[in-house]
């Protein structure tokens, strides 16, 4: 691992906040060396070229709220600019992150209609906002997926129109992430993304999209080597947004590089604070920084950095407002999972069964607290608690069923049949438990789930390592460690698993894996204490 590129990364994110320093600061001061360098020429006043090509360097990072505010800045400073309301539009709609709803989706077309009223001075401005349009109307009468192919079929026209365009060569790249199908294991669109973007890249080293949307469409296990250095690179180009100083750590988590993760991530929630408290907007991205942070420090040994967190977060105030008017709340989100997701990796597997719902909860963080304590009844032998969570998963399921939250429904049952494997476990049915295991492992491998938990795979090497099948358990850890580089459980299991397979001189190689992971920590977990051990008699 290379442990100079944290240290200047948080070297350039420190110098760049301090420029941050006056409470008075708003988005209108930030340069283009702090949210990195957009080149979009428009036909407004000249004096909002660059506040627009600032808000669409904003809008590349995903700052939203401040995006939309100074589009509508612009829009007021110029009121015959007619793309400052695409920008307003396009602030609107937080592509990757969430499907707008019926509010948002009349006010966006409404910014998108109120800007060709003001009859766009080129084909160019036109074209920006009738792919705009092409969303919206789709959104007003179509689902999702199909009005996100329409806009991405839209940049994809306008990308051909005008080739020397590179802002519509990119949006068109972000198109593609946003419109990619449900369960695709091929990865088409991230494909087909990372091809247009790639050449921009070579071209425009500074610019924050090319970066940004590079790292979305390497975010599966099976790419993510291709994305290092967009990753390395994105937070030194917009040193200011929060996001662009989180984002590495989605490559730096898929390949193990935990300081790189820590670090990244760090700096994140610093600047969320930072920027919060000068009123600017964004102060619940935070807690997906602090998501990643968590399960990186569980995997290197710093469990008590990792409780730390928890504990702020638990001294958090309640939010005032969910995000983006949808019903997904961050803080309610960290109560409900990174206290399962502590207990579950630590095998503190009493702890687990005894995890509270936290009041208010949204329904899928309540079946991450079911799914978390039926893990936890049933491999602490109390298997009539754990079939309580189950029936409860079971109510949860059936409700997203009949409110038609056909994600919500999926993502529930996915918990209930990993949990039902160990109650199967638990109650003698092993055959049973690790065919449920290894169908859960397929798929998750498959979609390239995002790291965040127990990955499947490690749970079916677990399981067989506890039936005393340490030759096929060591497989199965070897093969999710592929998926899972540098994971401490999954080191730690195929340690064991090739100690009681009769290979000490794999055993011998993982335990000193263990122990160089957890390097300069001071965790007191038995298995380290172990690994240790055994690596100080060779």
């Amino acid at each position: 691992m290379n442990r100079l590129v944290p240290v200047l990364l948080l070297i350039i994110f420190f110098s760049a906040v301090a420029v941050l320093a006056d409470e008075g600061m708003h988005h209108e001061d930030l340069s283009s060396a702090q949210v990195g360098r957009v080149n979009f020429p428009i036909s407004c006043a000249p004096a909002v070229q660059k506040p627009f090509e600032r808000g669409v360097a904003l809008l590349h990072s995903f700052w939203y709220e401040e995006a939309e505010k100074e589009f509508k800045q612009i829009g007021k400073d110029d009121p015959g600019c007619a793309v400052a309301h695409w920008g307003v539009a396009m602030s609107l709609w937080h592509q990757l992150w969430n499907h707008p709803e019926g509010a948002v989706v009349k006010e966006g077309m409404a910014e998108v209609k109120a800007g060709q009223a003001l009859k766009p001075k080129t084909d160019r401005e036109r074209g920006y906002l009738a792919a705009m349009g092409t969303f919206y109307s789709e959104a007003a009468k179509s689902d999702y997926q199909t009005s996100a192919t329409a806009y991405a079929n839209a940049m994809e026209k306008l990308h051909e129109r005008f080739p020397d365009d590179h802002e519509a060569a990119i949006f068109y790249g972000l198109s593609l992430l946003a419109s990619e199908p449900d369960n695709d294991t091929a990865f088409a669109n991230r494909k087909k993304a990372a091809a247009v973007l790639e050449p921009l890249f070579a071209e425009q080293p500074d610019h924050p999209g090319v970066a940004h949307y590079l790292i979305h469409s390497y975010d599966k296990p099976q790419l993510a080597e291709l994305g290092l250095p967009a990753a390395r690179r994105y937070a030194q180009i917009a040193p200011a947004a929060p996001h662009a100083l989180h984002m590495p750590s989605h490559i730096f988590a898929r390949l193990g590089l935990w300081q790189d993760d820590i670090n990244s991530n760090l700096a994140s929630i610093a600047a969320t604070r930072k920027t919060a408290a000068m009123h600017m907007g964004g102060e619940g991205h935070q807690f997906h920084a602090m998501d990643f942070l968590v399960y990186a420090y569980l995997q290197c040994g710093r469990e008590a950095d990792g409780m730390k967190v928890i504990e702020e977060v638990r001294a958090m105030p309640v939010m005032k407002d969910t995000m983006y008017g949808s019903d997904f709340d961050p803080r309610s989100f960290a109560l409900s999972v990174f206290p399962a997701n502590y207990a579950l990796e630590l095998h503190h597997w009493s702890e687990a069964a005894a995890l509270p719902l936290v009041p208010g909860a949204h329904p899928s963080d309540q079946a991450f607290t079911y799914y978390a304590r039926a893990i936890g009844a049933a491999r602490s032998g109390k298997v009539e608690p754990a079939r309580g969570d189950l029936a409860q998963l079971e109510g949860l399921h059936k409700t997203a069923l009949d409110q038609k939250k056909t994600e919500r429904a999926e993502y529930i049952e996915d918990l209930r049949k990993v949990a039902q494997a160990w109650v199967n476990h638990a109650e003698g049915n092993n055959d049973q438990a690790v065919a449920a295991l290894r169908g859960a492992a397929e798929k998750e491998e498959s979609l390239g789930e995002e790291p965040g938990g127990l990955p499947a795979r490690e749970m079916l090497a677990d399981l067989l390592l506890e039936v005393k099948r340490p030759e096929q358990a060591l497989t199965e850890y070897e093969a999710d460690l592929k998926f899972n580089p540098n994971r401490f459980d999954g080191l730690y299991g195929a340690a064991q698993a090739s100690e009681m397979a009769k290979k000490p001189e794999k055993a011998d190689q993982y335990y000193a894996q263990v122990v160089k992971l957890c390097a300069g920590s001071s965790s007191d977990r038995p298995e380290l204490a172990k690994a240790k051990a055994l690596v100080a008699r060779k």
